[in-house]
């Protein structure tokens, strides 16, 4: 099966409040070192695998530089990462190749490099049409760049735009939400993501929540119940439009669903390059279904050559990850296809589970198919913690 390559830059020319990713501002001077080091690694990608225990074949059917701001580095160490994975893999003639892009950074040179290197999607990472929402959390662009940035992607023949939005930024309201959405779907973007803002201690933005303190705009966040509101506004909204939901947080009009998200939700092989980098590849070893291994978190560490974090995955911790990571889908789980590859006896574990969160409305069942809900979705989290837990035996009352 052809391989999926993600290649992490963790550059930013700020760092948003909300953000929770390994990434920063670093000094220019450190950019050509790590892609340095991120094309050596592309170099000994087969050594990598062997040592890791994984198996994996040269064909290549996505391609995925994220971050970070993959465009704040120079056109030419753009140019020497593709050209580097062009050398040392099989980049099929259709192969969909995705740059995550700040709105602001895609300056002439960049745009024709990503279009002499055949890059035919292009990930905008808007957050918000408003600008005073998209200030709020350390963007530097405003509605108008955004426009700009699509109009000019067309024009250099780059098509295939998605747009990210966030629900639950700073100062947001029901109105300034559906003006985001709207734009949106206004810009004939063929695919758009929607997060719900995560609180977590992962960034500044979610520590000052949990502390209740007023930094980084923290007492103008709406509560989750109104940021759950505006994602069910988004899904109804887009859905509308036809650009349908195909993931919890993805949608897209027939056809562009993300080649390469798709991998991991539905545990296809990838590879990944870069500072916390991951990757999900075959098993070699018995018993082991597949091995998951992933680069260092921090710059300094992973450019020193830091070694890799490898996990094996049993075959009763894949059909956990098959469970979870494909009720991420609209178009869920078919049973009968997860028993012909783990075995009946292997599912009959979860049937308590299923029929607990149907009756629940979180799951609802069509024959063998079993998918979330919309309130599924707002809760999914819960729902997966309950599909990790059967396996564990540390199933609990609710």
């Amino acid at each position: 099966m052809p391989l999926g390559l993600y290649v992490s830059v963790p550059f930013c020319r700020t760092k948003c409040s909300y953000c929770n990713f390994a990434s920063d501002v670093f000094s220019s001077s450190m950019f050509q070192r790590y892609v340095d080091r991120v094309c050596a690694d592309m170099k000994h990608a087969n050594a990598t695998v062997t040592q890791t225990g994984g198996r994996v074949e040269s064909a290549v059917d996505s391609i995925y530089l994220g971050g970070g701001t993959p465009t704040v580095l120079h056109s030419t160490q753009l140019q020497q990462m593709f050209v580097t994975i062009s050398q040392n893999f099989e980049v099929q003639p259709k192969a969909e190749i995705t740059v995550e892009c700040a709105p602001g950074t895609l300056t002439p040179a960049v745009i024709e490099i990503l279009q002499h290197c055949g890059v035919n999607r292009v990930s905008l990472g808007v957050q918000s049409f408003v600008d005073q929402e998209a200030a709020s959390v350390g963007r530097l662009h405003n509605r108008k760049t955004v426009l700009d940035d699509i109009a000019r992607l067309r024009a250099a023949g780059i098509t295939n735009i998605n747009i990210d939005l966030i629900a639950g930024l700073p100062h947001q309201t029901a109105d300034s939400w559906a003006f985001s959405v709207e734009q949106t779907i206004a810009a004939q973007a063929p695919h758009a993501s929607v997060y719900m803002l995560e609180v977590d201690d992962d960034s500044r933005l979610g520590r000052e929540l949990i502390a209740g303190g007023t930094r980084y705009h923290a007492h103008f966040v709406p509560d989750e119940d109104v940021t759950a509101d505006l994602y069910l506004m988004a899904c109804e909204r887009l859905e509308a439009a036809g650009v349908q939901q195909y993931e919890i947080s993805n949608f897209a009009r027939l056809g562009y669903a993300s080649r390469h998200n798709l991998k991991y939700w539905t545990r296809q092989p990838y590879l990944g390059f870069g500072v916390d980098a991951h990757s999900m590849l075959p098993g070699l070893e018995g018993e082991v279904e597949a091995v998951r291994f992933s680069y260092p978190d921090a710059l300094d560490f992973y450019v020193a050559g830091g070694p890799l974090n490898r996990t094996l995955v049993s075959s009763s911790a894949a059909l956990e990850e098959t469970f979870f990571l494909g009720l991420r889908l609209t178009c869920g789980i078919n049973l009968r296809q997860v028993a012909e590859t783990f075995g009946q006896e292997a599912i009959a574990g979860f049937s308590e589970t299923i029929a607990d969160f149907v009756h629940m409305g979180l799951i609802e069942r069509l024959g063998d198919v079993i998918r979330l809900t919309p309130q599924g979705r707002l809760l999914s989290n819960e729902v997966f913690e309950r599909f990790l837990s059967v396996q564990t035996g540390e199933v609990s009352a609710r």
